[in-house]
């Protein structure tokens, strides 16, 4: 798989695909509403990208950027196979991947510097305390980050943060999580969550992390989440991640679509062995009322965007 997320016009987003997958992509853009896509490594690093736009007839326009505004560059292709063998090159940052293509300097006009934010120290501490937070879940992308700073101060009266200052902290922020995490060794225990969740979601049970808000939202949508055959769900929300994040352990939230208290029970077990065999500890006295807890647990989530 390329260590890559592939964004599309229609709203579609890829994580880690193969080069096939890739191709397949780049040789389906050209319609009303699909015409370009987007591709950023993993993790997303800010003004790092590579993108194709293409309408139906015509020739591909290439770019990529390597950070600042004068190492954005753009060159025509006629022909899909050029395009998917550039940016495949550009996700495995093969070297000399952009050689053979006329690539010439795009003029992204002038740079405005933003201002400094306006906030008193309360008001600083307590925004950036919350960004924190939510980039420590490890879910949230470059955008959601700068959009909840941008909000989360907002009243009636006041918008103090601009969208502009908001992108540049949910970026320093960022790249600071970035640098902390390319300390980190082998498997995390969010790694281990994710690969026991892949083997209950194979295995018939609906599995989704971080999904919704809370446990009221939740259990009202995960009915929509599973296929036909699906025997029942475990799930955690946001306000477990947060939980989990800040290092108090991890509740897990699961149950059988039938409602009845043996396939919950049984749901439980299963749950408790994928996550057992995983590497993770969890706590849970075989009450099918009572949430599955995972504890200790160290949340060391790699960032995607």
């Amino acid at each position: 798989m390329l260590e890559i997320v592939v964004k599309t016009e229609n709203g579609e987003r890829h994580v880690r695909v193969s080069a096939e997958e890739l191709a397949g992509l780049v040789r389906r853009i050209g319609g009303d509403g699909d015409r370009f896509l987007v591709i950023h490594r993993i993790p997303d690093v800010p003004n790092v990208f590579a993108q194709v736009w293409h309408q139906a007839g015509g020739n591909y326009t290439l770019e990529h950027r390597d950070g600042a505004a004068n190492r954005h560059f753009q060159v025509m292709v006629d022909g899909s196979e050029a395009v998917i063998a550039a940016m495949t090159g550009w996700a495995r940052q093969g070297s000399g991947w952009g050689t053979g293509l006329g690539w010439s300097l795009l003029d992204m006009g002038l740079t405005c510097e933003v201002p400094p934010l306006d906030l008193d120290e309360g008001e600083r501490e307590e925004l950036e305390k919350r960004v924190r937070e939510v980039l420590v879940g490890g879910y949230a992308t470059r955008a959601e980050l700068a959009e909840l700073a941008e909000e989360y101060l907002v009243t009636a009266a006041r918008r103090p943060v601009s969208r502009e200052q908001a992108e540049a902290m949910a970026d320093r922020m960022w790249l600071e999580r970035v640098a902390e995490q390319a300390e980190w060794q082998g498997e995390t225990d969010p790694e281990r969550l994710t690969r026991a969740f892949t083997a209950l979601e194979e295995a018939g049970i609906t599995a989704r992390e971080n999904f919704t808000c809370c446990r009221s939202c939740g259990q009202s949508e995960i009915g929509g989440e599973g296929g036909t055959d699906a025997r029942g769900f475990v799930y955690f929300h946001s306000q477990c991640t947060d939980s989990a994040a800040a290092g108090h352990g991890l509740m897990l939230l699961y149950g059988g679509f039938d409602g009845s208290s043996e396939t919950t029970a049984a749901i439980g077990h299963e749950v408790v062995a994928a996550l057992e065999a995983a590497g993770l500890v969890a706590d849970w006295d075989r009450d099918p009322d009572r949430a599955i807890t995972v504890t200790p647990l160290e949340w060391r989530r790699r960032l995607v965007g």
